[in-house]
């Protein structure tokens, strides 16, 4: 892996995603280089888009310029990771994700984290004490990881998600993406696998972006695919929808929080 390093002038930006207000990436690239992922799309840096997996961005200034546009942004909630995992291997030399967690919780920004890594348990005490302005979700497409075969082993991600939810912090699950013929029948393993937990599950389709390999799904398939998840996550009492209903449920909660 390479490493560059950049100085940025925004920290913060206005999120697509209509669950979260803003987004933070600390980095640029990012070592797991998932086949599925659609980052390199997105990412503003050619170097790292071009090199997917090999090259990885550090926003060495990033704390500073983040210090200065918490006191004149409106709160909101932050999404840490929407093009890059926060949580890979180089958060845990530069500490960029857990020092950003501080500033953002300390000046009452909500924070929701996506990651493919138990790293995140290293911030487990800045979490705790921001417990109400916090979640954490996990991304699993597998229970063995042929998917993501550079990230993290998905049981080391489930057991860190049960860890965090039993110590009282907001916890949910993506499923996805779901592909059909390549992981589609391994999803209700995975929800069965988490019936024990009290987490929340996200699920979604593969939607196709420029330079990927797999295909989107049919309509009929995915018609079928959620009925069963909702069946499955019915039977074990696990609150459960599809990612395009997601920003309702979070919405409704935010309004209560702010």
């Amino acid at each position: 892996m390479i490493v560059k390093s950049i100085k940025v002038k925004s920290a913060l930006s206005k999120s697509g995603l209509r669950e979260l207000d803003y987004s933070l990436n600390p980095y640029l690239g990012c070592v797991y280089s998932c086949p599925y992922c659609y980052a390199p799309n997105f990412t503003p840096n050619k170097e790292a888009s071009e090199n997917w997996g090999k090259v990885v961005v550090i926003k060495e200034n990033l704390l500073e310029v983040l210090m200065k546009e918490v006191k004149i942004y409106k709160k909101g909630v932050v999404g840490i990771s929407t093009i890059t995992d926060a949580y890979q291997p180089i958060e845990a030399l530069r500490k960029l994700t857990r020092e950003s967690l501080k500033v953002l919780l300390k000046n009452g920004f909500r924070v929701s984290i996506q990651t493919k890594s138990p790293l995140v348990l290293r911030d487990i005490d800045v979490l705790l004490e921001y417990k109400d302005r916090v979640d954490v979700g996990f991304t699993v497409t597998s229970l063995n990881n042929r998917l993501e075969p550079n990230a993290p082993p998905a049981r080391a991600r489930l057991r860190a998600l049960e860890k965090l939810s039993d110590e009282g912090l907001e916890t949910w699950i993506f499923l996805g993406p779901i592909i059909q013929g390549i992981n589609d029948m391994e999803i209700e393993d995975i929800i069965r696998e988490i019936s024990n937990i009290k987490v929340r599950v996200i699920f979604d389709n593969f939607h196709y972006y420029k330079g990927l390999k797999f295909k989107e799904g049919s309509t009929w398939w995915w018609v079928s695919l959620k009925n069963r998840i909702l069946e499955n996550c019915k039977r074990y009492d696990i609150e459960c929808h599809e990612e395009s209903e997601d920003w309702i449920y979070e919405k409704r909660k935010y309004y209560k929080t702010f």
